[in-house]
């Protein structure tokens, strides 16, 4: 394809409760990236002034992956807040790859592409979302990572509470225990088997069962504690919180009709952080 190029990648929502590293949702949250003839590198937006300017970017990075950078003008505008859980590195690595391919002429294959991504990318299911759009599932099969679309949009509305303190990934996931309870596992197993039919059969009150969660929740309270303020004053209509990727940032799921009044109310308790009224973004990157 010629130049210009213009890609854009959705927020994502990963370990949906009990779909820890495997469940995620695109959101209605854009990063966009136009490529040009020239050199150089332009970024605006969230985090703008903290991100490189050069090879060492990571979409540059992620370009590279399948295309020289090399006589290209890369201008990123960043509208997912970084290292909040919301997955703003996958959506930069979901415009490289996808802006390469389309450069080459090669099919935006979400499969192949995340093959590649994975490089760069340790975590599977948000760039999964990032890529393929809607509600994906992920896991590894014969060495090779798959994706199950299982999902365009879902009966319930997502309600993101975003504080001013940011979590690393690599340090929530140190957080973590090298083994759980056969309880705890057992009980996941059941909640995420109710999230996967929830996701597939559109049900909210499977969904809200399916948001319960004892694998990487509890151990990741002191790097969320808004989590549990949430849960203890969750609003009329609200069908449960979850904590989005590795956090700090909550999403309050919430029947579409109660969406406005249930916002309203999440920004009077909850006055230090950005509340963003989103929905599932049905389409990703690769679309």
């Amino acid at each position: 394809m010629t130049l210009p190029v213009r890609v854009r990648a959705p927020a994502t929502t990963a370990n949906l409760g009990s779909g820890f590293d495997c469940a995620a949702a695109a959101l209605e949250l854009w990063s966009e990236l136009e490529v040009t003839a020239g050199e150089g590198v332009e970024v605006e937006g969230e985090g703008a002034e903290e991100l490189a300017r050069d090879g060492t970017h990571l979409g540059i990075r992620a370009f590279g992956l399948l295309s020289s950078p090399t006589g290209k003008h890369f201008h990123f505008t960043n509208r997912i807040p970084l290292a909040r859980g919301l997955g703003s590195s996958a959506a930069t690595i979901a415009l490289g790859v996808v802006a390469a391919a389309l450069v080459e002429g090669r099919q935006a294959d979400p499969e192949d592409l995340l093959a590649r991504a994975l490089e760069l990318e340790n975590h599977a299911d948000n760039l999964a979302a990032a890529l393929a759009g809607g509600v994906c599932l992920t896991w590894s099969s014969s060495g090779k990572q798959r994706i199950a679309r299982v999902a365009r949009s879902l009966p319930l509305v997502p309600i993101a509470l975003v504080p001013e303190e940011r979590v690393e990934t690599e340090e929530a996931r140190a957080a973590l225990p090298a083994t759980v309870p056969h309880a705890d596992a057992a009980f996941n197993a059941g909640r995420a088997a109710l999230l996967g039919a929830g996701l597939a059969a559109g049900d909210a009150d499977l969904l809200a069962e399916g948001f319960h969660d004892r694998l990487h929740e509890p151990y990741r309270a002191a790097n969320t504690p808004l989590l549990a303020a949430v849960r203890a004053h969750l609003p009329a209509g609200a069908a449960g919180a979850t904590v989005s990727g590795s956090g700090p940032t909550v999403v309050v799921w919430v029947a579409e009709s109660h969406a406005s009044a249930c916002a309203s109310e999440l920004e009077r308790n909850f006055p230090s952080t950005r509340v963003l009224s989103l929905t599932v973004a049905e389409t990703g990157a690769c679309s």
